[in-house]
């Protein structure tokens, strides 16, 4: 399967290894897509596939477990036997988008704070030794301002394994953010040579359909995100500190965290158990 992650890969490793734009796009159509089965990019921690195949045996949440959750996809292939012969057929592609929808109604605890179930990833500040003022103030989440280049977001992207970064302004508070697919975008337009454009540049070149930035508070309760992932197409939603934190000295908007479908799933099948998330 070829997904936006390898393209990001590719972008990243052509940027910094290739001498000139003309000589990149000389190796880029000549480039096969069987190569990607064994490439490995030491210079920019290019991560192996992940992806495997499962067949449809796999119980509804026990099977899903494994393939979506631990190696972190976006999609399962599912394969079913073809009669007698040995070549399997493509059964169908479950996401991790349409598994919550499916299993919503199954899902207890549905009026309980995200954080309190553990669910999503939250700032804790910089990292045990690290001077506040050179390190990321909102660690372990990536951030961008709109003044930062594209390859920078890409790069990052890339190294971590993510596919959206929360564009904040110089006060911390959540003004944009800056997806996978917007670099598909530019790509589309003929200006991924032009990865050293701001992020600002590059999302006055984004697509009119964009629905927003989706966000919410840690106090909101598991069933109001369920119902977001039900009625819209949402893939991640970011947490921004509100009225609870403003009474603690904290600002409205101020980026919190983020809710990533793959954190909905590890709630749904994981281990994760009340009280086992950061206390508000």
């Amino acid at each position: 399967m070829f997904t936006v992650s390898d393209i990001i890969h590719l972008i990243q490793f052509y940027y910094k290894t290739a001498t000139s734009y003309d000589t990149a796009t000389a190796q880029v159509e000549r480039f096969k897509l069987e190569r990607l089965r064994g490439m490995f990019i030491s210079d920019i921690a290019h991560k192996p596939n992940p992806y495997r195949n499962h067949r449809q045996t796999l119980k509804r949440h026990s099977g899903l477990k494994s393939p979506l959750f631990f190696a972190n996809v976006q999609m399962l292939v599912s394969m079913k036997p073809q009669g007698s012969s040995s070549k399997p057929m493509l059964a169908g592609c479950p996401s991790s988008i349409s598994i919550p929808k499916q299993c919503g109604k199954d899902i207890v605890n549905l009026h309980m704070p995200l954080r309190k179930l553990g669910i999503g990833t939250y700032v804790t500040g910089p990292p045990p030794g690290e001077a506040p003022k050179t390190s990321n103030p909102f660690h372990p989440i990536a951030t961008a301002s709109l003044s930062t280049p594209v390859f920078d977001v890409v790069h990052m992207f890339s190294e971590r394994g993510i596919s959206a970064v929360p564009i904040l302004n110089e006060e911390g508070i959540v003004i944009n953010l800056y997806e996978t697919v917007d670099v598909i975008t530019l790509v589309r337009l003929g200006a991924y040579q032009s990865l050293d454009l701001t992020i600002d540049e590059a999302l006055n070149q984004r697509s009119t359909d964009f629905p927003g930035v989706v966000i919410c508070t840690a106090s909101d309760s598991l069933g109001t995100l369920m119902q977001l992932i039900k009625t819209r197409r949402v893939h991640r939603l970011v947490v921004v500190e509100g009225e609870e934190e403003e009474k603690r000295g904290g600002r409205k908007g101020r980026l919190l965290g983020i809710i990533t479908l793959s954190d909905v799933l590890r709630y749904i099948v994981g281990d994760v158990g009340i009280g086992e998330g950061l206390e508000a």
